[in-house]
């Protein structure tokens, strides 16, 4: 049989994101003033080196738009309509000298992508005893910053983030200007997404349900209505040769230990190490051939049916697909596949969870879920297992478990508010050290402060999803300040 819904990807590339997806676009502009360059000759040269020299700081992964030096009303009128056809997905305003707001304010109310001012001087500090208006215009960087954000505040349009720092050899400024082209990833690949939905939302879980309408008004991703049928063909396309090889790649990639203390567990079985193979070769197929960037699913299907044997064997492939930046959602859960999404763009990981039991005896509470999960922020080597049932849901097959990586973490999830819009959930802790239960299950040690009862209530009081997206380190304020980016409301517990 000609195999039509065949797939070249390998198994599990961490660190590459997809090949076809476009970069993100970021524009460039620097701030002057025309009544200076009369006035102090060759100040506007210079100008125009400390704007090449910024430019310089911006990573290849973005694809850059220069609209030049804006040093009046007149030009500020041409440039914003070519920033208008630029499609941007953030634009940074290079605050080279002062200029006025009357240069900034056409840009600002015709935008939308977010603007970041940065400021950054040539000199640690002016050479007072050697000082001149001369050396000040050069380094005047700063000056112009509070009327640009008041203007920008006047206009009703939101006020600019600021970088602050000095143009040469400032560190905390280049990760500053880095994370914000991160940011313009995330708002880039979620503008373009195609997420996959197969199925309906696990029995009645209410928090699952999500308007596909509200995901494109806000995140502007698109929703590819699918049917477990299609996933079906292309499982019956599937390659003998192809399939040993991955088979081998599973075993390769994963520990298949002996048991331990779960009597609903077992030593990875070859029934279930063959189903897990077809199935994943089988996502790989149909999400390409229908151009998905993520899925999000749940679907019981007849008992003893191939249908059920299909779609209760996702989590191996899912989580190889996760960790190649395409991420997968179980439980139909829409939202938190957006959380997932969000925090893979950001190259913090992002694996689909929530919380099990918590440990009072060390004050810490084990996150996890039952898949799929993301592979390349593991602890160590992941481990499969075969399980006799999945708790709380039909089927069973392998079940993929490990723990999260040890230091930092952070959570997000993703509800509907009442108005039909979006709120963020943030919370910062560690992932520790420790035994986890050997269940074919994720599970990491999660400690939040200031206690673990009083950050559980706190979290709750937000009215959050029961699931999150869980990355490695901390990042709140980014999270934030996406959400901010978003238009939508947010909360840091």
């Amino acid at each position: 049989m000609e195999n039509k819904c065949k797939s070249n990807d390998a198994v599990c590339d961490k660190t590459a994101l997809p090949s076809d997806n476009k970069q993100p676009r970021v524009g460039v502009f620097g701030i002057g003033y025309d009544v200076y360059w009369k006035q102090f000759p060759g100040l506007e040269e210079e100008m125009k080196g400390k704007f090449r020299t910024f430019k310089e700081m911006l990573p290849a992964e973005v694809s850059v738009l220069d609209f030049g030096i804006v040093d009046s009303p007149e030009r500020a009128y041409e440039a914003v309509q070519q920033m208008q056809s630029g499609n941007l997905d953030l634009l940074f305003c290079d605050m080279l000298t002062y200029g006025t707001s009357g240069t900034f304010g056409t840009i600002a109310r015709n935008i939308q992508a977010p603007i970041v001012l940065v400021a950054l001087q040539p000199l640690q500090a002016l050479d007072y005893g050697k000082a001149s208006t001369y050396m000040q215009l050069m380094n005047d960087d700063i000056c112009a910053v509070p009327e640009f954000t008041g203007v920008a505040r006047r206009l009703g349009r939101p006020v600019p983030d600021v970088v602050i720092g000095t143009l040469y050899g400032d560190e905390q400024v280049h990760e500053e200007i880095l994370e914000y082209c991160r940011i313009a990833r995330v708002l880039h690949d979620l503008k373009y997404a195609r997420l996959g939905h197969i199925g309906h939302p696990l029995n009645a879980m209410l928090d699952m349900h999500t308007d596909s309408t509200a995901l494109t008004a806000c995140f502007g991703c698109h929703t590819v209505e699918c049917e477990p049928n299609e996933l079906m063909a292309c499982l019956r396309s599937v390659d003998a040769k192809d399939l040993e090889q991955r088979k081998q790649e599973i075993l390769n990639f994963f520990d298949t230990p002996d048991p331990v203390s779960d009597p609903i567990s077992m030593k990875l079985r070859d029934e279930d190490l063959q189903t897990a193979a077809e199935v994943s070769l089988a996502l790989d197929a149909f999400v390409e051939k229908r151009g998905l960037n993520g899925l999000s699913y749940y679907y019981d299907g007849e008992p003893e049916g191939e249908i059920r044997r299909l779609m209760t064997n996702l989590a191996v492939g899912n989580s190889l697909l996760t960790a190649r930046h395409i991420p997968m959602c179980g439980e139909s859960d829409q939202k938190t596949l957006i959380a997932l999404m969000i925090m893979d763009r950001l190259g913090i990981g992002g694996s689909f969870a929530e919380f099990h039991p918590i440990d009072f005896n060390e004050g810490f509470v084990l996150v996890g879920h039952d898949g799929p999960h993301n592979i390349s922020i593991a602890e160590g080597k992941p481990v499969l297992r075969s399980l006799k049932k999945y708790h709380g849901k039909p089927g069973a097959g392998a079940g993929v478990e490990f723990k999260i990586k040890e230091g930092p973490i952070t959570i997000l999830s993703i509800n509907s508010t009442p108005d039909g819009r979006f709120k963020f959930v943030i919370a910062e802790g560690d992932s520790v050290g420790g035994p986890i239960p050997a269940t074919g299950n994720t599970n990491t040690r999660g400690f939040f402060g200031p206690d673990i009862r009083a950050f559980l209530k706190a979290w709750m009081k937000e009215g959050p999803t029961h699931h999150f997206a869980l990355g490695i380190g901390h990042h709140a304020k980014t999270l934030a300040r996406i959400a901010e980016y978003l238009g939508l409301e947010v909360a840091i517990v």
